[in-house]
C-alpha cells in the first residue's frame, strides 16, 4: 500500500469515506485523488444520504504528496472537481495541510478533535495551485490571509471561533459526534438538503481559480463520455451517430 487507498463504508444510510495511509500521514497521491473522486460519486449517485470524510492514523491528511503531486488533485476536491449534492462531513484530527484545508474548506461542515492545527504552507513550498483562495468568503478576510500567507498553524478552537469548524471534541470522540450529526441529517428531507445545499453554493462567490476548475471538470464530463466516443467513431464510419446522454 505505499500509495495508499480511500475505502468507502455504507452505514445506515451514512457513507463513511476514509483515507487510509497513515504511514504518510495520508497524503494524496494522484491515485488517492482519483479514488476519492470515485468515493464522492458513489455517494452522489448511491442510496447514501449524507457522507463522512475521515482518515485513519494521528493526522488527517498531510496535503499532496509532494515527491508526487497530483496534478489533477481538484478533481477530488468536493463542489468543486465533483457536484456531491448531498451534506459532508469533514471528521478531522492531527495536521490539516495544504490541499487537505481546501478540500475540509469546501465540505459542508467539519468536526475536529482538539488535537487538529490547519496548515497552509505553500508560500514557504513554492507551489499553489490557487484553489485555496476560496478560503476567503469562508472564513473572515484576515484569518484567511493569516493561513494563506504565514501558513498557520491554526489550532482547531480557534479554526472553530471563525467558523471553518462546526464542533471541537475531546481526541477520539471527533467520530462519535460527526455520526451524531449525519444521523440527523440521514432523517431528514434529502430534496430539502439539496436544495439548501444547492443554493448556498450559488449564493457563495466564486474565485477565478474556483471557475477555472468547475469549467474543466464540466469540459471534462463531455470530452470523457461515452457520447464522444460515439461520435468520433460515427465520423470515422460515415454513419449517424447514436448518442444516449452518457
Amino acid at each position: 500500500m505505499s500509495e495508499g487507498s480511500v475505502s468507502y463504508r455504507s452505514q445506515a444510510g451514512v457513507a463513511v469515506i476514509t483515507l487510509e495511509r497513515p504511514h504518510k500521514r495520508n497524503a494524496m497521491t494522484a491515485r488517492m485523488c482519483e479514488e476519492l473522486r470515485a468515493a464522492l460519486e458513489r455517494l452522489r449517485d448511491g442510496e447514501d444520504r449524507v457522507g463522512l470524510l475521515c482518515a485513519s492514523g494521528d493526522s488527517f491528511c498531510a496535503g499532496a504528496d509532494l515527491t508526487a503531486p497530483p496534478e489533477q488533485f481538484w478533481r477530488a476536491v468536493p463542489d468543486v472537481g465533483i457536484v456531491v449534492g448531498k451534506p459532508l462531513i469533514a471528521v478531522v484530527q492531527g495536521h490539516v495541510v495544504g490541499l487537505a484545508l481546501a478540500i475540509v474548506a469546501y465540505c459542508d461542515l467539519c468536526v475536529a478533535s482538539d488535537t487538529t492545527q490547519f496548515l497552509y504552507p505553500e508560500a514557504r513550498v513554492g507551489v499553489s495551485k490557487g484553489l485555496i483562495a476560496g478560503l476567503g468568503v469562508r472564513v473572515p478576510h484576515k484569518i484567511a490571509m493569516e493561513l494563506m500567507l504565514l501558513g498557520g498553524p491554526v489550532s482547531a478552537a480557534r479554526a472553530h471561533d471563525v467558523g471553518l469548524v462546526n464542533r471541537v471534541t475531546p481526541h477520539g470522540e471527533q467520530m462519535a459526534v460527526a455520526l451524531e450529526m449525519a444521523a440527523q441529517l440521514a432523517k431528514s428531507a434529502p430534496l430539502v438538503l439539496a436544495q439548501l445545499k444547492e443554493l448556498t453554493l450559488a449564493t457563495l462567490p466564486s474565485s477565478p481559480s474556483e471557475t477555472m476548475y468547475r469549467t474543466g471538470a464540466l469540459v471534462d464530463r463531455v470530452v470523457q463520455s461515452a457520447d464522444a466516443q460515439e461520435g468520433v467513431r460515427a465520423f470515422r464510419e460515415k454513419r449517424a451517430p447514436q448518442f444516449t446522454g452518457c
